[in-house]
């Protein structure tokens, strides 16, 4: 070994004694860098990331695997996100105690997640409420119609028993003078 790699080797081993949270951070820059990376990159490469991050996830579910499938599943554009399954993911992190950079990153970023999915199963609650009151504005529009139609109908049979009784009246009226120049013919 090189005095410098050496150098550098003991500098990273002081690094770490002096700040126990190094290596947590550099996994959190990592996480952070490959998110932003995965955001900007061409919708093949985002599922193939996404698709890696879930196997390694599945193969080793430690917790650099679960932060960086949950960033991905919390920064990635639809229909790759998945803020629920993020906020999931980052939750167990982020309870944890103390607080070391892993644990911060996952309650700030589950945290956003979390409010995400709220905000679109409040969304999706308010389409369902629209919809199911759209559906009842055209049943209400529909019994309208079928009341006006019935109205006309009984308006038509209304008008139709008023002729009838009209001409009764004048069959009446008819078999009444009848009767009447009888009674004054035969005077």
């Amino acid at each position: 070994m090189t005095r410098t790699a050496l150098a550098l080797l003991v500098f990273l081993a002081g690094c770490a004694v002096l700040w126990p949270g190094a290596d947590e951070a550099l996994q959190v820059s990592d996480i952070v860098a490959a998110a932003v990376g995965a955001v900007r990159a061409a919708p093949e490469e985002q599922r193939r990331q996404l698709n890696q991050a879930q196997q390694t996830y599945s193969a080793l579910q430690d917790d650099a695997s679960r932060a960086r499938l949950a960033a991905l599943l919390a920064t990635l554009p639809p229909p790759l996100r998945d803020d629920a399954r993020a906020a999931a993911l980052f939750e167990p992190l982020a309870m944890r105690r103390p607080e070391t950079p892993l644990v911060q990153f996952a309650a700030l970023a589950g945290a956003g997640a979390a409010e995400r999915a709220r905000a679109a199963r409040r969304e999706a609650e308010a389409e369902e409420r629209a919809k199911a009151l759209r559906h009842q504005a055209e049943q209400a529009e529909e019994r309208t119609k079928a009341l006006r139609q019935q109205a006309e109908q009984a308006e038509e049979r209304a008008n139709t028993l008023h002729k009838q009784v009209e001409a009764l009246k004048s069959i009446e009226r008819g078999i009444l003078e009848r009767e009447e120049r009888r009674r004054t013919t035969k005077r």
